[in-house]
């Protein structure tokens, strides 16, 4: 999240608070986020404006604590034109809402009761995970709930977290209380995997206050957070989390991210306001940030917090404060030394790459990494994130959805030739920034929508304000969310934004995007879009798609390493062609994806071979393997060493 922009295409210019530049050093881009004046006295503001900042420079970037700040803009710049479509055929991928058809009659409570408290603005996250093992895709929906201070009489029965079972053909059932799962908290974000490696899938939420730990018993949802120690502080803010192996011993360590330190007090004192009365959600810039918790997995159902001496506590070299505002968290081995690194995206300021040194220990070289800030050196308001290998190739791509006026990014993996990988950020050259500057976006992530065998990119997107529209005539609280279709690196924009004639009118019907995930929930094998809303119902479009492409479907169990298999990798092999794809659930933005990994072949009729790199280094290969149908594929057993001669 980040400043309220001006208009799609303009940026208010700073004016920096000296004392407030010794303590950021350069980590931060701090913009003037008091959002927009009215169009009536905009020019008479910035006229008065000019005048100070000649007469003394004496114009403040901050909102000062008392008093509202009204921001005005600048004259509107021209928002980019979309580059024209290469002279590729643009697929047909229509999604069908099938939200209410499928019995989901969610609806997330924010809390919201007109104060505008910044937390109510950025949930909630979502899940597919398998509760049962049968191989359907059951879905978790994030909740918040009610301030305890909320004024409003007659509150209604407390909101829960949602969990729905999946018939095996789209259809869901609430079982929410059945597993145990009918608790009421702030909820943010979710991560599913297999913790205690004892084959069925656990669950952990993330919160404003203290997180959870549930442990699936086979037939509810455990309570275990006591136990675990990994409730993290009631004061806290937890965001985006996930779980992965970070030390190489097998089970599962957790990683969450912490947004701001926050309490009511403090952000009603900031006064923030659109145009000097109506109030507006706070801004980060005014916020202290705050360190994430890695908790390692110690084999005996607890966790041990290792966040200071594993190297994941960055502090602002000035001030020793932590710098992470952390809203999204990838996990992926970036410089192929067989050690997962870590990519955490903050809001305003400079985002983190953690490089793995495979003992639970990481070195922090985002800046050296070039993932840091955007092409003019600066930080941007980071929310959703993915890492993939969209090209078919050993180019890795970092996906990083930002605020409006702030393009999508693609940091691009340059060919390695040591040990720091090297990105460029290529959003402008491949189509991808036009269509993705005017946006708010929150969750984004890479998938085959078509089964083509290229992976385009989804973006959920929303404002954070529900009355932008009326000071930013180019802006809207609910937002269309975006497919960008891979259409091949050989055309001069690689990626193209589809819109309601490719995708339909379900797709393309705006909404308050936050959380979005993917699976396939029928069975058909495309993937089915989930996106979240904040203060309303989600949208489950079933995916339409019908051009013939054959597909193949992964699910791996393993056994030296974790049980979810979670940071292996899976290659498709056919001809001089190897498609790769990571089993990697955590992705987008407080979210998760299914488990089962799914591989377009578009016409192709036969594959090669099948390999599993497993996330210990062994390797498994499966000689032409049927397409159209999931292949269940378990390690084989680590054979012990001979103890002597018969």
């Amino acid at each position: 999240m980040n400043d309220l922009p001006v208009d799609a295409g303009s940026r208010v210019e700073p004016v920096t608070d000296p004392e407030e530049t010794l303590d950021y050093d350069m980590d931060t881009e701090e913009r003037d986020d008091a959002v927009i004046g009215t169009a009536l006295i905009r020019s008479l503001v910035v006229f008065v404006a000019i005048g100070l900042i000649v007469g003394g420079g004496l114009l403040a970037r901050y909102l000062v604590r008392s008093d509202p700040v009204i921001t005005t803009e600048r004259a509107p710049l021209q928002v980019p034109v979309v580059p024209a479509r290469p002279e590729a055929r643009i697929p047909q991928i229509p999604f069908t809402d099938i939200t209410q058809a499928a019995g989901i009659d969610f609806v997330h409570e924010n809390g919201a009761y007109g104060r505008k408290l910044l937390p109510e603005t950025m949930g909630g996250g979502c899940a597919f995970l398998d509760i049962e093992g049968d191989g359907d895709q059951d879905l978790l929906l994030v909740n918040s709930n009610r301030w305890d201070w909320d004024p409003r009489l007659k509150p209604p029965p407390a909101a829960t977290l949602a969990l729905l079972a999946n018939d095996g053909r789209g259809g869901f059932t609430d079982v929410t209380a059945a597993w145990g799962l009918e608790v009421s908290l702030y909820g943010m974000g979710a991560a599913v995997g297999d913790y205690d490696n004892d084959g069925r899938v656990d669950l952990f939420v993330s919160a404003v206050g203290t997180n959870r730990l549930f442990r699936n018993t086979g037939q509810e949802f455990e309570d275990v957070t006591a136990k675990a120690g990994v409730a993290g502080g009631d004061q806290q803010w937890s965001s985006s989390c996930g779980f992965f192996d970070a030390d190489n011993d097998g089970d599962l360590d957790l990683f969450v991210c912490n947004y701001v330190r926050w309490n009511k007090d403090f952000d009603l004192a900031q006064n923030f306001t659109l145009d000097g009365k109506r109030r507006a959600y706070g801004r980060p810039q005014d916020f202290e940030g705050n360190f994430p918790y890695l908790y390692r997995n110690n084999g005996n159902g607890t966790f041990s917090d290792v966040s200071a001496s594993a190297g994941v506590q960055v502090k602002h070299s000035s001030s020793q404060a932590p710098l992470a505002k952390s809203l999204g968290v990838a996990f992926a081995d970036l410089n192929a030394d067989g050690h997962i690194d870590l990519v955490v995206a903050n809001d305003t300021v400079r985002n983190f790459l953690f490089l793995g040194k495979g003992d639970g220990t990481f070195d922090e070289q985002g800046r050296r990494a070039g993932i840091a800030f955007d092409s003019n050196g600066n930080a941007r308001g980071a929310m959703g994130i993915d890492v993939s290998r969209f090209r078919n190739t050993d180019e890795l791509g970092i996906a990083i959805g930002n605020f409006a006026n702030e393009t999508t990014a693609l940091y691009v993996r340059r060919p390695l030739s040591d040990q720091l990988p090297q990105f460029q950020d290529e959003a402008v050259a491949n189509g991808i920034a036009p269509p993705t500057r005017p946006e708010l976006t929150f969750g984004v992530f890479f998938f085959d929508a078509d089964l083509d065998g290229r992976l385009d990119l989804f973006a959920a997107n929303g404002h954070l304000e529900d009355d932008i529209n009326l000071v930013q005539p180019s802006q809207f609280y609910e937002q269309p969310p975006q497919l960008l279709w891979n259409c091949g690196p050989e055309f001069e924009n690689e990626f193209v934004a589809l819109d309601a004639r490719q995708c339909g009118s379900d797709f393309a019907r705006r909404m308050v995007g936050r959380g979005a995930s993917h699976a396939d929930i029928d069975g058909d094998g495309d993937l089915d879009l989930l996106i979240t809303s904040t203060g309303g119902a989600p949208r489950l479009l079933r995916n339409d798609q019908n051009l013939d492409h054959h597909w193949l479907r992964v699910r791996l169990t393993g056994r030296q390493v974790n049980r979810s298999a979670i940071g292996s990798w899976i290659d498709v092999h056919r001809g001089d062609q190897v498609v790769s794809q990571q089993v990697m659930p955590t992705r987008s933005y407080l979210s998760q994806v299914e488990l089962p990994v799914t591989f377009g072949l578009g016409k192709a009729e036969t594959v090669d071979k099948l390999v599993v790199r497993w996330s210990d280094g062994t390797t498994q290969t499966i000689l032409t393997p049927a397409i159209d149908r999931l292949h269940e594929i378990t390690q084989p057993q680590k054979t012990p060493p001979e103890t002597g001669r018969k």
